[in-house]
C-alpha cells in the first residue's frame, strides 16, 4: 500500500472525497479515489485513441495505422484544415452540444447528451466535465427532484475514475454542489486541497463555503473562510462580507461587526442597499445598543484619526445606548441634513498616485500596440501638463444621438476660463472622429485644427481604446478628467478596488445638458464612503442616487454619548 501512494501522481494523491448524500438518508457516503497513470503502451490499434492533450487526456489524433510518425512525403495540413478536423471529430461535437447547453441552461438535455456518448464510450476531456459539473452546480438542488445534486456527484466520481486531471473550475463546481447539499464542510474542505495540490483558489471557489456557513449562523466557520481566503490573497468583495457582517450581527458579535463595517469602508466605500439592510439591521438590534464605551480617551480617538487619514479612528464602539438610524442626504458641502454633522474630505497619498500610474502605464502598454502608446507619452511629455482632460467621445455625444463638435467646444472654453493659466484642456479623441463624420464640416475642421496647433488634441489611432489614453493623461497630469463614463466596465476592473475609485471620485468631473444649457458637476468637497466620527456617529453611503439627477441615500447612525475623559 505504501508503495502505490509513493507512486501516485501528486495531483491526486489525496484526491477527492465526494459526499452523497443522497445514498443514505442518515449518513454520509464519503468516497475516496486514488489514481495511477500508467504509462501507455502505443501500439497501432490504441494509437488512434491517444491523447493529444496531456492535460486533458481528451483529444484525439488522428494518425495513420501504417505508421506512428508522419512519413517525409505526407503533406502538410493547414492550421486551418486541424481546427476543423478537431470541431468535427466526435469530441468537437461533444464540446458544441455541451457549450450550447450550458449558454442556455439547459440541464436535461445536457445530462441526456453526457449519457448518450458514455453509452458510445466516446472519451470526456476536462472542458466536457467542467460544462456538466457548472449545469449540475449551478441546478443544484433547485429543481424539484434533485437531479442537477444527484447527477453531479456522480459525473464527478466517473471523471476521477477516468482519471482527468481537475482545475478550479473543477473543484469550484464540486464546491457548489456540496453547498446545495448544505455541506459546507465539505466545501471548505475541497477549498483546502485545491491549495494543497497547487491549485491557486478564486474568490468564486471560497463562495459555496462561505455562504454556506453564513446560511447555518456558524459564524466561527465563517471566520476560518474568511482567514483562509485571506492566507490565500484572495479579496473578499461586498457580497461576502455583507454575508460575513450579517452572520456577525446575528450572533450578537459587537466586535466582528465593527471590523466588518471598516473593510466594507476600505474595500466597498458605496454599499448597495441589500448591504444597507443588513447595517441598518444591526444598529437597530439589542446587541448595538450595549456594546460600546460610556467613555474614552478624546485624545486617543483624535490620533486615531489623524493616523487613518481622516473619516474614521478605529479605536471601537463609542458611546452607549439605542441607535437612532435615518435615510439621510448630504448638502453640496457634505452636511448630514439629519445629524448636522460635516464630513470629511480624506486626502490620497502622492506616492499612492505614482504608484497607480505606473500600474496604469504597464496595462495600458500590454493592451494597446506599445509603440503607439510609448508615442502618446512623448507627445504628452511635450506638451503637458494639463488642468483638465477631456473624454472627447463621451462629452460630444452627451444627450445626443450624433456627435457634436459645438457641445464639445462649449465644454473647452469653460474648462479654459476656469484655468488658473487659462490654458486650453486636453481633448481625446478617437481617429475615426478627427477625420470622418462632423469633422468634415469645415467650421469643426478648423475647430480641430486650432486645438491641434494649440497641442490641446490628440487623436488615438485606429485600432486603440481612447479610455486608456484620456485615463492616464488625467493620471499624469494630476487634473480634473471630464466624463460621464461610470468607468466600471472589464478595463477598468482591472485597475483595481482600492486606490482607482477614491481617485476618480476627487478628480472626475461629470457634465449634463439641459435647456438651461450645460453644467458642470464637481468633484464633491467630501468623500463619499462609510465615515465614523470622533463622537461614535456613523455614515454609510448607498448606491442609491448618483447626486446629480437624484440625490444620494445616506444611514445616519447616531445616539447620545455620555461622558468622555
Amino acid at each position: 500500500m505504501v508503495g502505490a501512494l509513493a507512486r501516485t501522481p501528486p495531483l491526486f494523491s489525496s484526491f477527492i472525497k465526494i459526499p452523497l448524500p443522497l445514498i443514505s438518508r442518515n449518513s454520509r457516503c464519503i468516497f475516496r479515489t486514488i489514481i495511477h497513470f500508467p504509462k501507455p503502451k502505443l501500439t497501432p490499434t490504441s494509437m488512434d485513441n491517444f491523447s493529444m492533450d496531456k492535460r486533458l487526456h481528451l483529444c484525439t489524433l488522428a494518425l495513420s495505422n501504417d505508421s506512428p510518425s508522419r512519413s517525409a512525403s505526407a503533406p502538410l495540413v493547414s492550421n486551418k484544415s486541424k481546427k476543423k478536423a478537431r470541431r468535427e471529430s466526435p469530441e468537437g461535437v461533444l464540446r458544441h452540444k455541451l457549450d450550447m447547453c450550458s449558454r442556455h441552461g439547459h440541464l436535461v438535455e445536457a445530462l441526456r447528451i453526457y449519457d448518450e456518448a458514455r453509452s458510445r464510450g466516446l472519451p470526456l476531456s476536462l472542458h466536457h466535465y467542467n460544462v456538466l459539473l457548472y449545469l449540475c452546480s449551478s441546478n443544484g438542488g433547485a429543481d424539484d427532484d434533485g437531479v442537477g445534486l444527484k447527477r453531479g456527484f456522480e459525473i464527478f466520481r466517473q471523471m476521477v475514475d477516468d482519471k482527468v486531471v481537475p482545475n478550479e473550475a473543477t473543484f469550484t463546481s464540486a464546491a457548489r454542489l456540496a453547498a446545495a447539499a448544505e455541506d459546507p464542510e465539505m466545501a471548505f474542505h475541497l477549498v483546502k486541497q485545491m491549495k494543497g495540490l497547487g491549485i491557486p483558489p478564486k474568490l468564486r471557489s471560497y463562495g459555496p463555503a462561505l455562504f454556506g456557513f453564513c446560511k447555518k449562523g456558524e459564524a466561527d466557520r465563517a471566520y476560518e473562510v474568511d482567514a483562509h481566503m485571506v492566507e490565500s490573497k484572495v479579496i473578499a468583495e461586498e457580497p461576502e462580507i455583507s454575508a460575513l457582517l450579517k452572520v456577525s450581527s446575528d450572533s450578537s458579535k459587537g466586535d466582528k461587526v465593527y471590523e466588518m463595517l471598516h473593510r466594507l469602508r476600505i474595500s466597498v466605500r458605496q454599499v448597495s442597499e441589500s448591504t444597507s439592510g443588513v447595517v441598518e439591521e444591526w444598529f437597530m438590534s439589542e446587541e448595538a445598543a450595549n456594546v460600546g464605551m460610556e467613555s474614552w480617551d478624546v485624545e486617543k480617538v483624535r490620533e486615531g484619526v489623524v493616523r487613518g487619514g481622516g473619516g474614521w479612528h478605529g479605536q471601537g464602539w463609542l458611546g452607549s445606548g439605542n441607535w437612532r438610524v435615518v435615510r439621510t442626504q448630504m448638502d453640496e458641502a457634505g452636511t448630514c441634513s439629519c445629524c448636522g454633522q460635516k464630513l470629511v474630505s480624506i486626502d490620497i497619498d502622492p506616492k499612492e498616485t505614482e504608484n497607480f500610474a505606473t500600474s496604469l502605464n504597464k496595462l495600458a502598454s500590454q493592451r494597446e500596440v506599445k509603440a503607439d502608446f510609448f508615442q502618446f507619452k512623448e507627445w504628452l511629455q511635450k506638451h503637458g501638463p494639463f488642468d483638465a482632460v477631456i473624454d472627447g467621445a463621451n462629452v460630444g455625444l452627451i444627450n445626443l444621438h450624433n456627435f457634436s463638435f459645438s457641445q464639445l467646444n462649449t465644454l473647452v472654453n469653460r474648462l479654459r476660463q476656469m484655468s488658473p493659466s487659462k490654458r486650453l484642456p486636453l481633448v481625446i479623441l478617437h481617429t475615426n472622429r478627427v477625420t470622418g463624420g462632423p469633422a468634415q464640416n469645415p467650421n469643426n475642421k478648423k475647430l480641430l485644427e486650432n486645438w491641434k496647433k494649440a497641442g490641446a488634441l490628440y487623436a488615438t489611432p485606429a485600432g486603440s481604446n481612447d479610455d486608456w489614453y484620456w485615463l492616464y493623461a488625467a493620471v499624469n497630469s494630476k487634473c480634473l478628467l471630464v466624463t460621464n463614463d461610470e468607468m466600471r466596465d472589464h478595463l477598468f476592473q482591472l485597475l483595481g478596488t482600492n486606490f482607482f475609485p477614491r481617485w476618480k471620485e476627487k478628480h472626475q468631473v461629470r457634465m449634463s445638458v439641459s435647456r438651461q444649457g450645460l453644467a458642470l458637476h464637481m468633484p464633491p468637497p467630501y468623500s463619499i464612503v462609510i465615515q465614523e466620527s470622533e463622537d461614535g456617529r456613523w455614515h454609510v453611503p448607498t448606491t442609491t442616487g448618483d447626486d446629480i439627477e437624484t440625490p444620494r441615500q445616506w444611514l445616519c447612525a447616531t445616539r447620545a454619548t455620555t461622558n468622555t475623559k
